[in-house]
Parts: C-alpha cells; sequence; structure tokens
C-alpha cells in the first residue's frame, strides 16, 4: 500500500532551511505562543532539525524544537505528538509537548506554527546515558519498552511511514544512485555489495514472515534515552514509524553474537513482563542494522546542502568513506548469512 505524504508546508529556503531561523524569530514564536523568553537560549546538539534551550521570563527553562521544513507533514507531526501524549497519560517516561496557547495547530494544540516553521516545545529534562554494562538497566529499559509497544499496538499511524525494505532500503540506494553520491572509482564496488545486502535482507524478512507492525520509537539509541535515579526516560521521537518491535530492542545490543544474546536476554526479561516479543523477530537485528547504515549515508547525502552538515561530517562524499561502506555492508552480508541470535 502507498504511504500517505501530504505536502508539507514550503521551506522558508530550499537549500538552506534554517536561514531564516533567528534568535529573534525563535523568541517571537514563543511569544505567539505564550511563552516570553527572557533573551537567554542555548542551541542544542541537532543536525535534522534546530532545538534551543530557552530561558523564560517567568518558570522554568523549555526546549523549543523546530522541525526541519518540508521533511514531515501536519498530520505526521500530529501523529507523532498524539504517539508521545499517549505514552505520557499512560505513565510511561517520554518527554511529551507542552500544550500552547495561541496559533497552535494539530489535534492537540502542541504543534505551533510562526514564519514558515512548524515548532513544539518541551519541559526540559536533563539525565545521562544509561550503563548497558549493567543487567539491571538493560532490564528496567527493556520493562518500558514493553509498555511503549503495548501502547503502541493499540492503532497505527496513518501518516506516518513504514520502517521496511523499500523505504529504507532501495530508496535510498536509488536516491544515491540517481544523484551520482558515490564516486566512479568506488561506485562498481558500492554498487555489488549494496545489491548483495538487500537481497540478503529480503531474504531474513521472508524467513521472519508476517510480524507484526506496531508504532515505535523508531531511533532508540543511547542517545536518546536519558538516565536518572529514577530510572529512564526517553526523548525525541522525531523517527517514530511502523515496524517490527525489534527494531527498538537492536541499538541496545553491542559486541560479539555471544555479548548480544546476553544483552537481549535481560532486555527481554523486562520486555516481557508487559508484552509478548515474537523470537521470528530476530531473523531482523542484522537486516535492520544494515538497513540503517544504507539510510544514514542517503540521510547524509540529502541533507548535504544543509550548511550544518559539511561541518559536522567533512569526511563524507570522499572515496575513503565510500570504501569504508563498501567494508561495513560486505561485514553486514556475513552476519546476515550467520545464524540470528539465540534465547
Amino acid at each position: 500500500m502507498p504511504i500517505p505524504t501530504p505536502p508539507p508546508p514550503p521551506a522558508p529556503d530550499a537549500l538552506h532551511p534554517y536561514a531564516g531561523l533567528t534568535p529573534d524569530t525563535v523568541l517571537d514564536a514563543l511569544d505567539a505562543v505564550g511563552l516570553r523568553g527572557d533573551g537567554r537560549m542555548i542551541q542544542l546538539n541537532s543536525y535534522e532539525n534546530r532545538v534551543f534551550q530557552v530561558f523564560l521570563e517567568e518558570g522554568a527553562p523549555v526546549v523549543a524544537k523546530f522541525y526541519r521544513p518540508g521533511r514531515w507533514s501536519e498530520a505526521q507531526l500530529d501523529e507523532e505528538h498524539r504517539f508521545a501524549l499517549e505514552l505520557a497519560e499512560d505513565e510511561v517516561p517520554v518527554v511529551a509537548p507542552l500544550p500552547l496557547v495561541g496559533p497552535a495547530s494539530g489535534s492537540h494544540g502542541t504543534l505551533g506554527r510562526h514564519d514558515g516553521f512548524h515548532f513544539a516545545v518541551y519541559p526540559r529534562r536533563g539525565g545521562r546515558a544509561p550503563e548497558l554494562e549493567d543487567p539491571a538497566t538493560l532490564e528496567w529499559i527493556g520493562r518500558f519498552l514493553g509498555r511503549i509497544h503495548t501502547i503502541g499496538a493499540r492503532e497505527g499511524f496513518v501518516a506516518r511511514p513504514r520502517l521496511d525494505l523499500e523505504s529504507f532500503g532501495l530508496a535510498s540506494r536509488d536516491w544515491l544512485l540517481q544523484h551520482d553520491m558515490v564516486p566512479p572509482e568506488v561506485l562498481p564496488a558500492w554498487r555489488d555489495a549494496v545489491d548483495r545486502a538487500l537481497e540478503s535482507i529480503d531474504e531474513r524478512f521472508r524467513e521472519a514472515g508476517e510480524v507484526p507492525h506496531l508504532r515505535l520509537h523508531g531511533d532508540c539509541h543511547l542517545g536518546n534515552i536519558l538516565w536518572t535515579e529514577q530510572g529512564p526516560h526517553f526523548v525525541d521521537l522525531d523517527d517514530a514509524r511502523m515496524g517490527p518491535a525489534v527494531q527498538d530492542l537492536w541499538m541496545l545490543l553491542s559486541g560479539n553474537a555471544e555479548a548480544m544474546a546476553t544483552q537481549l536476554f535481560f532486555v527481554l526479561k523486562g520486555y516481557r513482563n508487559f508484552r509478548h516479543f515474537d523470537p521470528r523477530e530476530l531473523q531482523l537485528v542484522e537486516a535492520l542494522r544494515t538497513l540503517r547504515l544504507l539510510h544514514h549515508s542517503a540521510w547524509l547525502a540529502r541533507r548535504w546542502e544543509d550548511p550544518a552538515f559539511p561541518l559536522a561530517f567533512p569526511w563524507f562524499g570522499s572515496s575513503g568513506y565510500w570504501s569504508e561502506q563498501v567494508v561495513r555492508l560486505r561485514e553486514q552480508l556475513q552476519a546476515m548469512q550467520e545464524p540470528p541470535l539465540h534465547l
């Protein structure tokens, strides 16, 4: 079934989407929804969107997130907010957007619009990266992921895309080829490695069978899990989409097969307190890792005209980068031929 993609609002500048996002624009946007800044703000680390900690004249500082123009439609952003609020209402520790006054849009009044930008405002939450060497930490995270997926399975996204071979794999390969992103001297080896990897991914998905797709966090890496003495809380549902449950689990795993199996044991020990895990999904771990690898290259290429990207990723586009991708794809091809993780 084709993915619904309603046309997003036009970007202020197709090549420099944040050119108009000045400090005054940020403060004016917040002022329009009843949050008056005192002039102090700190830009936080984010490449896809622009995120600022803004100090207010009254009350605690907030985090303002300005979405990349043209990436998501208003309906897709509204689905992200709805999912976050649904999780928060069920006492899952996610950082959900705050309700806004004035020109707020979306069904929950949490999506602001100002001067060509969509934005959301969040409470400021601190924390550190979790220690994944600790079995108790893995089990704790697993419990909350089980709760997130139980809620995520209640209904599906309509406007947001699915995580699958077509959207993350074929579309990424085709975009890179159509825009001549791979240097000619590396292209034959890269094309061969990509095509073989995509074939293997397809085989792994076929072997797994019809595993359920549900609403996911979608990008559950260490940077999106903040840890305090009270446990984890999850941030940034920007990549929330439909997909298999294991997508939110495999990024917690690292090392050799034995180490990953041990880590997964403790994650699922917590996860299964709230939700059944279908072991067929273990067929997908290395396939999903390979899709992320390919999708990341395409993401960098699609964003290269954004001035922030050449500064942050100066090595991208070199022959050395693409040669390294060939090596990594071949390693993943080998990993996908190995037996899946066994519990």
